[in-house]
């Protein structure tokens, strides 16, 4: 007879699951995993704990003058000494959560933390506290508020001040230097805001530019085909009518089918290439975008007249591929673009600070693609980069393709989908 199967344990995630929800994580689980909505996090920037975001910690530094007010006072005692040091404890507890905790509970946690730094100066005999308060008030309000709440709590504790008798002199170096701290930090609060709502706005126009364009390229398209298939599906209804009854009329609506659909597909051909087709000035507004939001300075291009179609086209597609490279590879911080015009040669030499080290044996699909559209209209292509002292990419055109493009160009054109692609790695390693 066999023995009855044992009850199933709970399984590990489940019985885990059922712990998270009887103990709720300890504070010092908190502090070792910030929410993901803290202060320190949203005021580093990048979603993300990064060297930014550990200022709140380096900032501890300062809480020297606590642990040196006891030894430095017209009187020591140990009672004073043992109380000072023990109130550090519950200072680190609102202080770092404050940072580091969701952002729903800062405005308490601060409140709680500047009730406590004026209770506790009377005793410690150091005004560090009242420091660290003055600045986290200046987060999550706007800054007439900010302003405001830090004038009463001036005002709070300058009062203190006066009933404790305290020297003035000494109440208005902490008041002023309270002050000249908290404006610092509401100065950076704001310039991160407006740099946010930049951000926002850079966003937002490359949107609607987007949607425009598509909107543009819809209506193009609806106008340049609607007419025409209309056209051939009355031709072609007309043929058939007329198969039976009149072999020559209805051979002559299929020759005249014939002529509109190949009008057609020219038209769509150079359609596709205007859409395809980015100009250079546009393509800068857009590299320089892309560069700065990465932190690396870019050197424009000074306008030297109008350029043929193709070879604006040509350059702007590779400034384009070149520009992805340095934003993924390059590991650059400036990036000089120039562009000269000599009889009969136009070039364009994009330089940056990076890495450098492109094996001239073993280039990318997207400086492979650089030098098949450039010599499709009889170009070429320089690369200099020696490792260490960043890369040099020399794009060469002749002026006079415009009217002598080469079968390569025509073919190009014809078939838009066997491009090379746009955004490939120029640095590789090796």
């Amino acid at each position: 007879m066999s023995r009855p199967a044992p009850a199933l344990a709970p399984a590990h995630g489940d019985r885990q699951h059922h712990d998270d929800l009887l103990v709720p994580p300890s504070m010092l689980e908190r502090l070792l995993k910030p929410h993901p909505n803290c202060l320190a996090i949203v005021i580093g920037r990048g979603g993300r704990l990064s060297s930014n975001s550990w200022f709140p910690v380096i900032n501890l530094v300062w809480l020297f003058w606590v642990f040196a007010a006891p030894w430095f006072g017209n009187s020591f005692k140990w009672s004073q000494l043992l109380i000072t040091y023990a109130s550090v404890l519950p200072f680190l507890w609102l202080y770092l959560s404050a940072w580091y905790r969701d952002r729903r509970h800062l405005q308490r946690l601060t409140a709680a933390l500047a009730a406590f730094a004026l209770i506790s100066v009377p005793v410690i005999q150091s005004w560090s506290y009242i420091i660290y308060a003055s600045v986290l008030l200046m987060y999550e309000r706007p800054p007439r508020t900010a302003l405001m709440l830090l004038g009463a709590y001036m005002a709070a504790f300058v009062a203190l001040s006066l009933v404790n008798g305290w020297p003035l002199l000494g109440t208005g170096g902490a008041v002023l230097t309270c002050a000249a701290i908290s404006l610092i930090n509401l100065f950076f609060i704001i310039d991160a805001r407006h740099d946010h709502a930049l951000r926002l706005t850079q966003a937002e126009v490359r949107r609607l530019a987007a949607s425009a364009e598509r909107e543009r390229i819809g209506r193009d398209l609806h106008d340049l085909l609607g007419h025409t298939l209309s056209l051939i599906a009355i031709k072609s209804e007309l043929a058939d009518r007329l198969f039976e009854r009149d072999p020559v009329a209805a051979r002559r609506e299929l020759r005249e089918l014939h002529t509109v659909a190949r009008d057609s597909l020219a038209q769509v051909r150079t359609a596709v290439t205007g859409i395809r087709a980015t100009g250079l000035a546009a393509e800068q507004v857009s590299a320089r975008l892309l560069l700065e939001s990465s932190n690396v300075a870019l050197s424009g291009i000074e306008p030297i007249g109008p350029l043929p179609a193709e070879i604006d086209a040509a350059l702007a597609m590779c400034l384009r591929e070149a520009v992805t490279n340095i934003h993924r590879h390059a590991n650059a911080r400036q990036v000089q673009l120039e562009l000269r015009q000599e009889p009969g040669l136009i070039e364009l030499r994009v330089t940056d600070d990076g890495c450098g080290g492109v094996d001239p044996r073993r280039y990318g699909n997207g400086l492979q693609g650089m030098q098949q559209r450039l010599a499709a209209l009889g170009g070429s292509l320089v690369v200099e980069s020696p490792a260490g002292r960043g890369t040099t990419l020399r794009l060469r055109l002749p002026q006079a393709q415009q009217a002598a493009a080469s079968p390569q160009a025509r073919a190009s054109d014809a078939a838009p989908m066997q491009e090379p692609a746009a955004a490939v790695i120029a640095h590789e390693p090796g």
